[in-house]
């Protein structure tokens, strides 16, 4: 039937979190707060594919969710920002 509205409520607080702390912990990475909730959705996804291949858990169903979103939203303003410069 399609995701409950809570569903996309978490992953738009999660997605916001976690774009964020990557876009304040990656300097110039700041893409405003809708780019930011962006950069954390897909960042979820890209650590969402990329850690059960690596065998990496880490930490409780939500911190872990934001650790885990945040570390892909880091990836992806790395990638962006070296798209940016070529």
């Amino acid at each position: 039937m399609g995701l409950p509205i809570e569903a996309i409520i978490a992953w738009l607080v999660i997605g916001a979190i976690a774009g964020w702390l990557a876009s304040n912990i990656i300097t110039g990475g700041g893409l405003g707060l809708i780019g930011n909730i962006v950069v954390g959705i897909i960042g979820a996804f890209i650590a969402g594919w990329l850690f059960p291949f690596l065998w990496v858990p880490i930490g409780g169903p939500f911190i872990g969710t934001i650790i885990n979103a945040v570390i892909g939203s880091i990836i992806l303003l790395l990638v962006l920002g070296l798209l940016k410069r070529a």
